[in-house]
């Protein structure tokens, strides 16, 4: 599967090294392209997975603010209700198409 924005591949990995969790694929860390990944200040609370982390997009002249986003350490009870570890996985939003 690739995450595409801006007609670049910002992450690509087989469909099963993925993880589907809340209608959202998270990439593993390995098959992100770091290139076009700008660390954001950016965090977020979810009240069973924990303290998400973003990423802006840069793709030549455009960046896409906070597209990206990841658990550096996730809470234990987001692997007892996903039954996989997650951590450091990252999923897509705001126009970036994930697709097979």
């Amino acid at each position: 599967m690739k995450a595409v924005w801006n007609d670049a591949v910002i992450a690509e990995a087989p469909k099963e090294a993925l993880i589907f969790i809340e209608g959202n694929w998270y990439f593993p860390p390995s098959s992100l392209k770091h290139d076009f990944l700008l660390p954001s200040e950016t965090h977020t609370q979810c009240s069973w997975k924990g303290r998400a982390s973003y990423y802006s997009l840069k793709v030549g002249d455009k960046t896409n603010v906070d597209a990206a986003w990841f658990y550096p350490d996730p809470m234990p009870t987001a692997f007892m209700l996903t039954k996989k570890d997650f951590t450091g996985f990252v999923a897509f939003w705001k126009g970036v198409d994930v697709v097979e």
